[in-house]
């Protein structure tokens, strides 16, 4: 008992029945192999005509690739997490520090004094 549908059965749009004719040629594509540090190779696929990149991010490790097998590009340096601190300390010594907190201290214990009165 077919409730009239004619089209009972396929999966539409993943087979090639009717879809390639409608869809055209697909442009001319050229493999390019990348190289990262661990050795992993990596082969995207582009446009024959497309700018192809000097650098590729290996799909594997995560590392730069190049095109280069003996020479591939060596992974980025990542600066560790520097606290509020840690900035401060760049910019100030020491002995910087330790006069701006005595004036601080002064401040603050000027100001207790006052309203203590």
């Amino acid at each position: 008992m077919t409730g009239g549908n004619a089209i009972r059965g396929m999966r539409l749009g993943s087979g090639t029945i009717s879809g390639d004719v409608e869809r055209g040629e697909s442009a001319p594509r050229q493999r390019v192999e990348y190289w990262c540090d661990n050795g992993h190779r990596v082969e995207p696929s582009f446009a024959a005509d497309a700018r192809v990149p000097e650098i590729w991010e290996c799909t594997q490790c995560g590392l730069p690739a190049g095109r280069d097998r003996e020479n591939p590009p060596s992974p980025k340096r990542n600066e560790p997490y520097k606290s509020h601190l840690a900035y401060v300390k760049e910019r100030r010594s020491d002995a910087d520090g330790m006069e701006l907190l005595d004036e601080a201290l002064s401040r603050l214990r000027d100001r207790r004094g006052r309203s203590e009165r």
